[in-house]
């Protein structure tokens, strides 16, 4: 599997990283995440993403590969994503999480902590900065970094206090490649591309019935890209390659709790780079449908 590099961090990462969510949010077994994550690692993965928000999902991780922790590069996340209640950005708040995260994850550091999804007033007022910053002179992290999207998100590149991004970009949510895959780039910071194939929101031609999933499929009813139709290995990987081919992004996060899907998910950057026409024409689809209020979602 190709490996990039994330930006300054010099961290050389698989275009294909493992996010956390679903095996918390959908109560995956520990036995089914072990399995998972053992022959992902072992198929050359070599990047987990979760976040204290996701329930269970640190602790799962950690049970399952808390032994193996020198063969993967491990993220997760502090804080509440869109509500900025003071109670849980506070300093003391955020460096419990961290804290809390470590143990969970049977860890005595991670590679990258990221506030998860704050707005634009709790980054200006710099203490949930700071509490990071902190977190990484102690050596409890390597490298501080921002998940979000929008102002807030372009704030987070712009202020220079953080090694990377993590957005959504795909091929329902497109904002970020204009407004701050650009500058994230230019700073030399790291992009971690989340939801990367638009949670397949298409895959069974019907409405999803997660809320999770409706502003993507509400969207691709109006898209209407050509390529949907085809057989859903071959869309999602279209889907996929689209994300990895914008300027910057170093590596795609996606989720599963199937045991097996790790080798399907591998096999779908099988045919290489994607045409550069398709690219062009995806975009061009996008820019003629969407909207000002197609903005990035958490």
């Amino acid at each position: 599997m190709e490996h990039r590099n994330l930006g300054r961090t010099g961290l050389r990462i698989s275009v294909l990283g493992f996010g956390g969510s679903e095996i918390g949010f959908e109560k995956a077994p520990q036995s089914d995440v072990d399995r998972l994550l053992h022959s992902a690692i072992d198929a050359g993965l070599n990047v987990i993403d979760t976040a204290a928000f996701y329930p269970e999902s640190e602790k799962k991780i950690g049970a399952a590969v808390g032994s193996r922790r020198g063969d993967f590069i491990l993220l997760t996340k502090c804080g509440h994503p869109g509500n900025d209640d003071p109670q849980y950005w506070s300093p003391a708040a955020l460096a419990q999480s961290i804290d809390q995260s470590l143990k969970d994850l049977q860890t005595d550091h991670v590679d990258l902590v990221q506030l998860h999804s704050c707005g634009e007033s709790t980054l200006r007022k710099g203490e949930a900065i700071e509490v990071l910053r902190r977190a990484r002179e102690a050596g409890k992290t390597r490298f501080i970094g921002y998940s979000g999207e929008g102002a807030a998100a372009l704030y987070a590149v712009e202020c220079g206090a953080f090694d990377t991004l993590q957005t959504s970009v795909n091929i329902a949510d497109q904002s970020s490649i204009e407004s701050t895959l650009p500058n994230a780039h230019a700073a030399g910071m790291g992009v971690i591309a989340k939801r990367p194939i638009a949670n397949a929101a298409w895959k069974t031609g019907q409405k999803p019935v997660s809320a999770y999933h409706h502003v993507y499929w509400d969207r691709l009813q109006q898209l209407q890209y050509d390529f949907l139709s085809d057989a859903l290995a071959k869309s999602v990987s279209i889907a996929l390659r689209f994300t990895l081919a914008q300027p910057g992004v170093t590596t795609a996060i996606v989720g599963t709790t199937n045991p097996d899907r790790w080798t399907g998910n591998a096999r779908l950057l099988g045919d290489g780079p994607l045409d550069p026409k398709l690219i062009e024409q995806i975009r061009a689809r996008w820019k003629s449908v969407a909207t000002a209020d197609w903005v990035g979602q958490i």
